[in-house]
């Protein structure tokens, strides 16, 4: 691009001559708002969206992914691909040091994988793909495939395979280990403290191997659970970042408006997140494909769109985000139409049995969505009761299949072999684990059709529409939105989204225009 043009297009984004010329300033502390608090911060175990967000800054993966969504190093330098494109080998960056001093190798990359394999439902998922991995040597590691996979290397950001320290989880229980509440990465910013209730405390790896980085000398993930005093927060100069999500729909455009305020929808192209309710298949009125279908024409999608959500998303239509790869909507359609879901309901035998519906609790808009949608199903005659619950105690319901609906939304992955197969693939069904094919879905074509698309070559063979016919047909979930979340911060802090991933790793490049 020439010159003239690149600087009119940065102007033209707010940016002046003089920005683009500054250097990158070392110290002070950020303070940023984290929406729910996390369950955990194991990211290795936990894959909510919190526990990335913070984890993200902990923990590193081999890879990390540009906005279009290009691997770029991490803990791996390089990397190289067969001619059969079934092996992969990737050269580890040397001098690496865990945050308690010892090295970074091969080893614990090998490890990493065979824990994941165990405890992280979508790691396991693209795992799957894996002949075999070898380590010729400390700073080498070689991933030979069953056969191609055309998004292999789309699979190693941090939330999707965090590596993991082999010196502190080999021979221990897991679920148990001490570090699973005091996390040590690799990443640009260490574990201090976690004042439950209050907030999450990181501090700059002084040996991080980039060198000059991170910048900041500290960041504080606030934990404030009232949503009128989270924006307040920002109002009265508290916190400096509000992630995406970390505030009510209704408050971001006024807040968006104040004073030496930066906003950007930025930092979700890895991700696009995707809002459902998991269908309980297994059992009760909602193994009916008919009742499942009536609650799709049941609920009023344009209503949360544009009330509840502000406007902030897109109404879905069906189990891929139209911005990821081989979308389609040419798809069976589900508007709004309470008297085909009552024609479905009483076609299908329905009499009025329990349902319960769980709400995400994450804030006022989940909860309202969680009413609207209760009052939608009552509409139509369902029986519906709401069962309140905590983050924790969600996903421990959910993972346990106690539930018969229930609120969530997931990320894509940029690539239907990543980001959605994996909740729909009965091989996927895994009890008390949740962000899995957790509704109990089973279809031993939609089986097939993800294993061949996720195999054929080249990419133009990959793209095969029938999949999602078929399970917007068969409803296994209802989709509801493709979410926005905007990211407001204070000008001052520059720098901060860079990836495809954003705040998730975001801080190391970040720094404080003071």
């Amino acid at each position: 691009m020439p010159k003239r043009v690149l600087l009119g297009a940065l102007l033209a984004c707010g940016l002046t001559a003089s920005a683009l010329a500054q250097e990158p300033r070392t110290g002070g502390v950020i303070n940023a708002v984290i929406q729910p608090e996390p369950p955990g911060l194991m990211l290795a175990q936990v894959q909510n969206g919190p526990t990335q967000m913070v984890s993200g800054n902990i923990f590193e993966g081999l890879l990390r992914y540009s906005p279009k969504l290009e691997p770029l190093p991490e803990l791996a330098e390089s990397w190289s691909v067969s001619e059969d494109a079934k092996t992969y080998t990737f050269k580890l960056k040397k001098g690496v040091t865990w945050h308690d001093g010892k090295p970074f190798t091969a080893a614990d990359v090998l490890f990493s994988m065979e824990m994941l394999k165990q405890t992280h439902a979508r790691a396991r998922t693209n795992l799957a793909q894996v002949d075999k991995i070898e380590t010729p040597d400390e700073y080498t590691v070689v991933f030979t495939l069953k056969q191609p996979f055309g998004p292999f290397l789309g699979i190693f950001e941090v939330g999707s395979m965090p590596m993991v320290p082999k010196h502190l989880y080999e021979g221990t229980d897991w679920k148990t280990n001490p570090y699973n509440n005091a996390p040590v990465g690799t990443g640009p910013f260490m574990f201090k403290e976690w004042q439950k209730g209050s907030f999450i405390r990181l501090v700059k790896n002084p040996n991080y191997h980039e060198k000059g980085k991170p910048y900041l000398d500290e960041i504080y993930w606030q934990i404030i659970p009232d949503a009128a005093a989270r924006s307040v927060a920002y109002e009265t100069g508290k916190v400096d970042v509000l992630p995406g999500g970390s505030v009510e729909n209704f408050d971001v455009p006024r807040l968006s408006k104040l004073k030496d305020t930066c906003v950007t929808g930025a930092g979700w192209e890895f991700f696009s997140p995707l809002a459902w309710l998991w269908l309980n298949n297994r059992q009760g009125p909602l193994a009916d494909k008919r009742v499942r279908q009536a609650i799709m024409y049941a609920i009023d999608r344009d209503f949360a769109k544009d009330v509840i959500w502000n406007g902030l998303g897109k109404v879905a239509t069906g189990p891929s985000a139209s911005t990821i790869r081989f979308y389609t909507d040419d798809v069976p359609k589900y508007p709004y139409d309470p008297a085909k879901a009552k024609a479905l309901l009483k076609e299908a035998g329905y009499k009025g049995e329990k349902i319960r519906l769980l709400p995400l609790a994450y804030g006022e808009t989940w909860q309202r969505w969680g009413e609207a949608v209760k009052q939608n199903l009552q509409d139509v005659g369902m029986n519906i009761e709401t069962i309140a619950t905590d983050v924790a105690g969600g996903n421990q319901k959910i993972g346990d299949w106690d539930y018969d609906i229930a609120f969530t939304y997931l990320y894509q992955y940029g690539d239907p072999a990543l980001g959605v197969g994996r909740n729909y693939i009965s091989s996927n069904i895994a009890k008390g684990q949740v962000f899995n094919n957790v509704e109990g879905y089973s279809n031993p074509e939609i089986d097939k059709l993800f294993a061949d698309g996720a195999t054929a070559t080249p990419d133009s063979k990959r793209k095969d529409e029938k999949a999602q016919k078929i399970l917007v047909e068969d409803v296994p979930v209802a989709w509801m939105l493709e979410l926005q979340f905007p990211t407001i911060t204070r000008c001052k802090v520059k720098n901060l989204i860079t990836t495809g991933i954003g705040v998730n790793d975001g801080f190391k490049d970040a720094w404080l225009d003071k």
